[in-house]
């Protein structure tokens, strides 16, 4: 940055319920994260922010902690930043902790993994208190078998299978480093971290896992869809209330707190 620029490179992590948002990116006379994040943050600097995110969501997908970066001239405390963007932002969204960065961290490109949870309530009745924040499916699933099937996708793999129409990515190749399906009561869970995801993938993945979790399909049929490189052989695209993001991986920058070390800010005074 020359002197002409901001000086200060702020980065914040945040959650949100997705529900209550028209997805992370600002659109015309609908509420969304980035715009009311930047409303809030414009509020505390005293002028206008624009923030950048690891990963933009879709309408009704939920963050865990979203990471956002901006450039601004003014020195606020890193608690400053919390407590006045909270006191600014709606209900639904929260700013768990901020950091001050040098000019060469970016929330997006300097990532090298992210991470995203599907949950999925496995019941005979639909969700009442979880309305909104989970998908659900009556049929029984066999999350064993789901976490066999998923083990075909791991590695450096095409998933041209998994990815939704209208998707920009140039090339459809992600390495997927772990995946996980486990049930927890009366809840199965999938975990999947990645370098990148393209458009509905962790999506049109659940979908998929949910044929062989109900016994429609057999584990290996995971490696034929993904082998066949064809949308149309994969299964439907699962809910959005379902799909948390999670967290986002920054090896080079070990500072910055996860969603796991969120809670209590080491070094803040916090009564």
């Amino acid at each position: 940055m020359n002197a002409a620029e901001p000086k200060n490179r702020i980065v914040l992590g945040l959650e949100y319920d997705g529900s209550r948002f028209f997805g992370f990116q600002r659109q015309r006379q609908k509420p969304t994260v980035q715009e009311e994040l930047e409303r809030a943050a414009g509020r505390v600097a005293d002028g206008p922010v624009t923030v950048h995110c690891a990963g933009r969501t879709d309408t009704g997908v939920h963050a865990l902690c979203q990471v956002v970066h901006f450039d601004i001239s003014v020195e606020r405390s890193e608690r400053a930043w919390v407590l006045g963007c909270n006191s600014h932002l709606p209900a639904g969204a929260s700013v768990l902790w901020a950091r001050h960065a040098g000019p060469d961290f970016h929330a997006r490109f300097s990532a090298r993994a992210r991470t995203y949870r599907y949950r999925i309530l496995n019941r005979w009745t639909r969700p009442g208190l979880l309305a909104g924040r989970i998908s659900w499916e009556r049929r029984k699933l066999d999350a064993a078998r789901m976490h066999e099937a998923a083990q075909h996708l791991l590695g450096e793999q095409d998933f041209s299978s998994f990815r939704a129409p209208g998707c920009q990515a140039k090339h459809a190749v992600r390495t997927l480093s772990a995946i996980r399906v486990e049930r927890v009561g009366n809840e199965v869970v999938i975990e999947v971290t990645a370098n990148a995801f393209l458009y509905h993938m962790v999506r049109n993945i659940a979908g998929t896992l949910v044929e062989v979790g109900a016994g429609k399909r057999s584990p290996e049929w995971v490696a034929d869809v993904l082998a066949g490189r064809r949308r149309s052989e994969a299964g439907v695209t699962a809910t959005a209330d379902g799909l948390y993001f999670v967290g986002v991986e920054y090896p080079d920058y070990p500072e910055l707190p996860t969603f796991e070390t969120s809670a209590f800010p080491r070094g803040w005074n916090l009564s």
